[in-house]
């Protein structure tokens, strides 16, 4: 365990905290990556661009996302003594209220991202039960929200087995999507592929098209950062890293293989049509009413599988953020199983409410995927930018090894995080605004337990523009200005 406190200080739960391997770690990046998002990618990206917008936005996407993951790497062995990564390095690098953002942001995204996966799985069976609509009505809600709270009790008991499960179920959920694959290119028609090479009439400059994909590969790529989120677990911190990579790489391929080959079934403009999930239509388009259903039965298993372990890294950054002091007490306790209780309460709270304002939303799914990804992008940016700062720092105390390329890879982490927040679009960044402003009351009764100063002078500079930005998103939204 690379837990900085001891283990005389540590809960009886800490002391005996679930081991995790190799395997089961890199089972959790691809769990985590592995949900909900790549059975929306044919719809999404027919929606801005063709063939070649979409082989540049992967390669953009894919060598972002790699540097990334090569920075929690990097990271993970620079600062073992670090945990729950995302959070803990933008604290480290920028200060205890950036920091505050970052645990609080990813969690927040994480929570969201969770709402869009019971909402497409009742769209799914809202395809041959109607009463379910497109995941928003009623009926939805309440299957969604038993289910929920199934999952709670499920984690409740202990997270080794729920990690246990997650190993199970990621590599069950794959092979739907390989077999996905295989088919597709067997019924790919050369002259339809063509057709859509160049993108349709609607799709705007390439620079757009590749842009407007941009949040939807955010949003498949959230969980790259799952091992380092539950390094604490590791039995071998190097693990930790090789997970990461392993992870990614795996799931890369089949992301971009899923996209592309889509292309190759039907007309661009009838994919950006296309009920949710997509990758289920294109099938039945190719071989009938079969590859639908096989489709939807292997993303329900995917998605729940995502949900498994997308809810235990959010209540662990809640956790390990109260045990900083960083969050309020009350976040920081576990039980005998080493379950972060409050924490996991919490998380589930939260998606209990965002679920109930599913049933008011126009486009509840596109929404929440949008947010989900844009709220992840200050955590990550912060965490590219501490490597930067940390490995120059090390360079010069001569303490680093490979300075050069670690360097190399910060930088383009940190350019291509802060392209995505170009990307996403002012909407999404006033989104994110809106959501975190609020979050700093948890901040305020962290820092009044412990007695100190509610705000130094360069946090009350951070707070005054988080609060700026806030009130003009309320007011863009009172006005009309942007939309849910």
């Amino acid at each position: 365990m690379g837990d900085a406190r001891s283990t005389a200080q540590q809960t009886p739960g800490q002391q005996h905290a679930a081991k995790l391997n190799l395997v089961t770690l890199t089972a959790m990046v691809v769990g985590s990556m592995v949900g909900a998002g790549v059975f929306s990618l044919p719809r999404r990206f027919a929606e801005e661009t063709g063939v070649a917008g979409a082989l540049i936005a992967w390669a953009v996407a894919g060598t972002g996302m790699l540097m990334l993951a090569f920075v929690f790497q990097m990271l993970a062995v620079r600062r073992p003594d670090l945990d729950a990564g995302v959070y803990a390095y933008a604290k480290a690098g920028f200060g205890e209220y950036l920091g505050f953002f970052s645990a609080f942001g990813y969690w927040a995204s994480a929570c969201v991202g969770n709402v869009t996966y019971w909402v497409l799985i009742m769209s799914t069976i809202g395809s041959i039960w109607p009463a379910l609509g497109e995941g928003d009505t009623f009926l939805a809600f309440v299957l969604s929200s038993i289910g929920l709270w199934a999952f709670f009790l499920l984690i409740r008991r202990g997270v080794k087995e729920a990690a246990a499960i997650n190993r199970i179920v990621t590599v069950a959920k794959i092979v739907p999507i390989l077999v996905f694959i295989v088919l597709a290119l067997f019924y790919f028609d050369a002259g339809v592929f063509a057709d859509n090479f160049a993108g349709a009439d609607y799709a705007g400059s390439l620079f757009d098209q590749v842009r407007g994909t941009m949040l939807a590969t955010v949003f498949v790529f959230l969980g790259v950062e799952g091992a380092s989120v539950y390094s604490r677990h590791a039995r071998r911190r190097e693990d930790v890293g090789r997970a990461t990579v392993l992870g990614f790489l795996c799931v890369f391929s089949i992301f971009a293989s899923v996209t592309i080959v889509s292309y190759g079934i039907m007309p661009m403009a009838e994919l950006a049509e296309l009920r949710q999930p997509s990758m289920a239509e294109v099938l039945e388009y190719a071989v009938g009413t079969w590859g639908q259903v096989f489709i939807s039965v292997g993303l329900i298993v995917s998605v729940l599988g995502a949900y498994l372990a997308w809810t235990l890294m959010a209540a662990e950054v809640l956790y390990v953020a109260a045990q900083d002091d960083d969050m309020p007490r009350f976040l920081g306790r576990s039980t005998g199983d080493d379950v972060p209780a409050p924490a996991l309460l919490m998380t589930s709270v939260l998606v209990q409410l965002v679920l109930f304002a599913t049933m008011f939303s126009d486009d509840a799914f596109n929404f929440a995927l949008d947010l989900t990804s844009a709220l992840s992008l200050i955590p990550f940016l912060l965490a590219a930018a501490y490597a930067v700062k940390l490995v120059r720092e090390q360079n010069t105390s001569g303490r680093a090894g490979p300075g050069g390329r670690d360097l190399v890879v910060a930088v383009v982490a940190t350019l291509y995080t802060a392209f995505l927040v170009y990307a996403a679009g002012m909407r999404f960044v006033l989104m994110s605004f809106i959501v975190y402003a609020p979050a700093t009351v948890l901040f305020v009764m962290a820092r009044r337990e412990q007695g100190r100063r509610l705000f130094s002078p360069r946090e009350a500079v951070v707070l005054a523009v988080s609060t700026a930005g806030a009130v003009v998103g309320v007011v863009a939204l009172a006005a009309g200005w942007i939309n849910l």
